[in-house]
């Protein structure tokens, strides 16, 4: 009896595993190419990802979400990056550096866009504070957001230093929260309740074995596509077509990380594949929309150090031919990241009284099953 007790109990754990691994996936099979284990942007080796969500009184709906390349001190091991800039209606600090160098020595973090400077100072403080960088005059951060003025009181500038230090601390590889969780707290994608979303994908070993994660901030509009099916459009909310939807400006925030050894410029190359995505989901890049893709690679034979011993600077990169499956994996990856964004969310009433509806999620079952799209 003992035994048979001890054998139900291990498979509830496994049972119970599964669902908090899956519990964001939504019920599609979209692309080609497999998930990685946590269908995350830390499925990629090294990288780590912390929030701070400020849910507080009636108005304070507002957060922090960081990406950290590695876990070392990343102004000495500096990783090769890009930006891609799909629409330049936003307020994404250090982008120049980057495009200049072609690589980022700071945690990225992302939150509300009046909060962007405090976010610089906290990422300074951050880096100002590691032993290794006692004698550093320069730092360049990055520093993005979305505008959740609708459901956050963004005026009153909640988001504090140490909120962005918290997030920076707790910064951990494995399972990622998603949905109204860090910067993600108080967007809104699509007139649904937007958020934090991430997906992965892996390539095969023929093609590499490399894996892309990416994490998104949905706070955008248009008409919402799931796998091709025109959600929004049988949902009758859709730009357009009612009041709400009718603003389809916000942002979005797309972080692509590979443990493929890339240069920068393959990077860009990556990152504009991303961006791809945002169309393949119904978004339309309106025009108060700043859609930015960040891209780097966390493979350690790219690194950058600070202090180099050597004139020459080497490394093995992939080859532009080889970069295909790369491309796919970022398209894939990312057109998840927005939906689970979306499937993560929840319904939620912020400022002045505003709600926004999660994405009805039986209804889009059902316009799936309608066109054939539901893979359980």
């Amino acid at each position: 009896m003992k035994i048979k007790l001890i054998l139900i109990q291990l498979i509830c754990c496994v049972i119970i595993t599964q669902a908090q691994v899956s519990q964001h996936r939504f019920p599609v099979k979209t692309g080609i190419l497999p998930r990685g284990k946590y269908n995350a942007i830390t499925d990629v080796e090294g990288v780590l990802v912390g929030q701070k969500t400020l849910i507080r009184a009636d108005s304070i709906r507002t957060g922090v979400t960081v990406v950290l390349p590695h876990s070392g001190n990343l102004f000495q091991q500096k990783v090769p990056a890009a930006i891609y800039v799909g629409n330049g209606f936003g307020k994404l600090a250090g982008i120049t550096q980057v495009k200049e160098l072609g690589n980022i020595e700071s945690p990225i973090i992302l939150t509300n866009t009046l909060s962007v400077a405090t976010a610089i100072n906290a990422g300074i403080t951050y880096t100002l504070s590691q032993k290794e960088n006692a004698n550093i005059w320069s730092v360049n951060i990055i520093a993005g957001e979305t505008n959740d003025g609708y459901l956050n009181d963004i005026r009153g500038r909640h988001v504090t230093e140490n909120d962005v230090l918290d997030a920076i601390k707790d910064a951990k590889t494995g399972e990622v929260e998603q949905g109204n969780t860090g910067a993600g707290a108080g967007t809104v994608c699509f007139g649904f309740k937007g958020g934090i979303g991430t997906a992965s994908r892996v390539l095969p070993k023929v093609s590499g074995g490399y894996t892309v994660g990416v994490l998104v901030q949905t706070n955008y509009g248009g008409v919402l596509e799931i796998a091709g099916v025109p959600v929004g459009k049988e949902l009758g909310k859709y730009y357009l077509n009612d009041e709400l939807n009718n603003n389809v400006d916000g942002s979005c925030m797309i972080v692509v990380a590979t443990n493929a050894p890339l240069n920068a410029n393959n990077l860009e190359r990556l990152a504009k594949r991303a961006f791809m995505a945002l169309a393949k989901t119904g978004g339309i890049a309106s025009n108060g929309s700043g859609d930015y893709v960040i891209a780097f690679s966390s493979a350690d034979s790219v690194r950058i150090p600070h202090s180099a011993t050597e004139k020459l600077y080497t490394a093995s990169t992939v080859f532009n031919d080889d970069m295909s499956p790369l491309f796919l994996a970022a398209i894939e990856a990312t057109e998840e990241a927005v939906i689970n964004s979306l499937f993560a969310a929840k319904t939620m009433k912020g400022r002045n009284g505003h709600v926004v509806e999660a994405l009805p999620k039986e209804q889009v079952i059902s316009i799936l099953k309608k066109y054939n799209r539901y893979q359980p």
